[in-house]
């Protein structure tokens, strides 16, 4: 079964060698441009996302709207994504042993920030790698990269394995 990524982890990409994405620090924060009027209510947040080539060879990266979907709550609602805050990646040239990172601003009801959903679907030399799914919460502790991340991670990891595993079993009854 494919268990999705706690925020924090890094996805490697066979199908790009060398490439992995991590989705990391989902946390509460006004944008820097102001607020969007159409976030009137809804309570700010940040995600970054974070691409790095660890391969021979540079690759040219696209992370854009439309490439990050963020879903929230117990139902999985769209998060309203504001693009103007938002710094996506567009045409980037990632070197060998580089780093690149997108950060998004996006608004959602407080009460459904406990439960954030960041599926990824990177483009490098303009080929779509598949959809990747990172799940995790504002105010949810990330360990830091390299580590493990304790508890905090494996509780969350754990939630996400028994939700999965219900889901499926009441698909096939």
């Amino acid at each position: 079964m494919y268990e999705p990524n706690v925020v924090g982890d890094w996805q490697e990409y066979g199908e790009q060698a060398g490439l992995r994405v991590r989705v990391h620090r989902l946390e509460s924060g006004e944008p820097p441009r102001g607020r969007d009027d159409a976030a009137d209510g809804l309570t700010y947040f940040s995600v970054r996302v974070t691409v790095e080539n660890r391969g021979s060879r540079p690759y040219c990266i696209h992370l854009e709207d439309g490439q990050i979907d963020i879903r929230t709550g117990n139902d999985g609602e769209s998060a309203f994504i504001d693009w103007r805050n938002s710094q996506f990646i567009e045409g980037f040239d990632v070197h060998p042993l580089r780093r690149v990172t997108a950060v998004l601003y996006a608004a959602a009801p407080e009460a459904s920030l406990g439960q954030v959903d960041v599926q990824v679907q990177l483009r490098a030399d303009e080929e779509w790698a598949a959809r990747r799914l990172w799940t995790g919460g504002v105010g949810v502790h990330e360990a830091p990269a390299g580590r493990p991340a304790g508890a905090c991670r494996d509780s969350l990891a754990q939630q996400v394995s028994v939700f999965l595993q219900e889901q499926a079993e009441e698909g096939t009854s």
